[in-house]
C-alpha cells in the first residue's frame, strides 16, 4: 500500500487516480485545507494533518504501506513571503514529523514533491539538475531544506528516494473526472478559462517588457497526467532496488504568456481579455526544464504536454466545473 499525503490536491489527486488505475492500494492523508475529498476517486480516505505524530502512527502500525508519496505543502510564493513562519513550520518541520513517523515503522521509499523554484533565477536554459539551487522566496527555500534533509536521512538511515522538481503543473485528468480547482486561484490556465468564460474580467499579464520573444514570460507548462506517471515510473524504481534520484519534470520547451492566450481562445472559440500590469518581483523572465534526465533513468516522456492537449483537458473539466 502506498500512502500518499496531499492527496487531495491538485497533482496529488491526479498521481492516486493514476495509481489506483494500475492497480495500487493507496491510503490519502489530506486536511483538506486546499484539497477536495471528491477528488479522492479510489483508495482510502483519511482526514487529518502529517504535524499529528499519533495519527502518522495509527496509519503506519494499521497497513502495510511501502512507500510514501509526498505532496502536502503550502505554495504560494508570496504568501512564503509575508509569513515565511508559515512556510518553514508547515512545509519543513511536519516533513520531518513524517520522515521519522516513516522511520519508526520501517518504511524506507520517499518520493518528493519539490520545485523548480529551488533554483531560482537561472543563469541558463533549459534548466539541469546539476545548476546551482538559489531560491529567492521562502516556499523555495522550504523545498530546498527538504531535499537537503531527505539526502541526509538517506545517508544516515537507508532511505530511497526519488525527488521531483516540478515545473508548471497544467492541464486535467484526461477522463476529466478531476481537475485544477484551487481556493484563491493562482494559476495561469484556471485564470485565462475564467477570462474566457466570462467568470473574471480579464487576465492580467504581469510584465510585457520582458527580454522574450514577445515581452511576456515563458513557462514550461507540463500535464498532470505526465506528472502522476512519473510518479509511479519512481515507485516502480524504488520498488526493485533502484539507485535514489533527483529529477527534473519538464518538457525542455517554453511558451509565452502571449502564445498561450492565443493556444486557448482556440481551444475554446472565446476571447481571452487581458489587461497589462507591472511586473511582479521575483518573477523570471524564463523558466524551461530539461527532462532528459527521467527519460534516461526512468523512461518517462511526456505524452499529453503539447500546449492544445493541456488546454483541452483543461478546459473539459473548467466547464464541467463551472458550466459553459
Amino acid at each position: 500500500m502506498i500512502l500518499i499525503t496531499g492527496g487531495a490536491g491538485y497533482i496529488g489527486s491526479h498521481t492516486n487516480a493514476y495509481f489506483c488505475g494500475k492497480g495500487k492500494k493507496t491510503i490519502v492523508l489530506d486536511n483538506l485545507v486546499y484539497g477536495h475529498k471528491e477528488s479522492v476517486l479510489d483508495g482510502e480516505f483519511v482526514l487529518g494533518d502529517i504535524a499529528d505524530s499519533a495519527l502518522l502512527d495509527s496509519i503506519f502500525a494499521s497497513h502495510k504501506i511501502d512507500a510514501v508519496i509526498h505532496f502536502a505543502a503550502f505554495a504560494y510564493v508570496g504568501e512564503s513571503v509575508k509569513d515565511p513562519a508559515k512556510y518553514y513550520r508547515n512545509n519543513v518541520a511536519n516533513t520531518v514529523n513524517l520522515l521519522d513517523a516513516m522511520l519508526r515503522h520501517g518504511v524506507k521509499r520517499f518520493i518528493f514533491s519539490s520545485t523548480c523554484a529551488t533554483y531560482g533565477v537561472p543563469e541558463r536554459m533549459p534548466i539541469t539538475e546539476d545548476m546551482e539551487q538559489k531560491p529567492i522566496n521562502p516556499y523555495g527555500a522550504s523545498k530546498l531544506m527538504i531535499e537537503r534533509i531527505v539526502r541526509d536521512y538517506a545517508a544516515a538511515y537507508g532511505l530511497q528516494y526519488c525527488i521531483f522538481r516540478y515545473f508548471n503543473a497544467a492541464g486535467a485528468d484526461p477522463q476529466h473526472r478531476i481537475g485544477e480547482h484551487h481556493v484563491p486561484e493562482t494559476h495561469i490556465i484556471p485564470i485565462i478559462l475564467d477570462a474566457a468564460m466570462g467568470r473574471r474580467e480579464h487576465l492580467d499579464i504581469y510584465g510585457s517588457d520582458y527580454p522574450t520573444k514577445d515581452g511576456t514570460c515563458i513557462r514550461d507548462y507540463i500535464h498532470v497526467a505526465d506528472l502522476a506517471d512519473a510518479h509511479y515510473r519512481a515507485y516502480e524504481h524504488l520498488s526493485s532496488g533502484g539507485e535514489s534520484l533527483f529529477l527534473n519534470l519538464g518538457t525542455g520547451f517554453g511558451v509565452s504568456i502571449r502564445e498561450l492566450v492565443a493556444a486557448a481562445e482556440k481551444v475554446t472559440g472565446r476571447t481571452v481579455p487581458v489587461r497589462e500590469a507591472a511586473r511582479r518581483p521575483g518573477d523570471p523572465p524564463e523558466l524551461i526544464g530539461c527532462g532528459k534526465k527521467a527519460e534516461a533513468l526512468l523512461g518517462w516522456k511526456p505524452a499529453y504536454s503539447d500546449t492544445e492537449t493541456i488546454l483541452r483537458d483543461a478546459w473539459a473539466w473548467h466547464q464541467k466545473l463551472y458550466g459553459a
